[in-house]
């Protein structure tokens, strides 16, 4: 069995959001923006790679006890803070003096496309 370990390295809080790095096994690949407030709590969770209803495509979303089924927690697209209802957003470029991050969309799709070959995927925040 093919496995993912994806790990996210949190800094401090600042400005309403938390920046971060998401590494797939062991290697960088790309920045993550979260809101403070809502963000989900450290721990390891199951990601499963299926249909949002929301946004209608494919994406990878997280499970585990620490993440009520109703939030729909995924790792998704999105520049600021407010972008984000507990969610992980992701971006190959980063503002550090502000919560922001920027190329979005070009940081889901190389996310999706290391992951989608994998039987088995983890995330441990910390």
């Amino acid at each position: 069995m093919t496995k993912a370990e994806l790990e996210l390295r949190r800094h401090a809080p600042a400005h309403g959001g938390i920046l971060g790095e998401l590494f797939l096994n062991g290697t960088f690949v790309c920045y993550t923006l979260e809101r403070v407030g809502v963000a989900i709590p450290a721990d390891v969770y199951q990601v499963l790679l299926n249909v949002s209803p929301k946004f209608r495509k494919l994406m990878p979303l997280l499970v585990g006890p620490r993440v009520p089924a109703k939030w729909g927690v995924r790792l998704h697209c999105g520049t600021k803070p407010a972008d984000s209802d507990a969610c992980v957003l992701v971006g190959l470029a980063q503002l550090p003096a502000q919560p922001k991050i920027y190329k979005s969309v070009e940081a889901f799709e190389r996310l999706m496309g290391l992951l989608i070959g994998f039987e088995a995927i983890t995330l441990t925040v910390r």
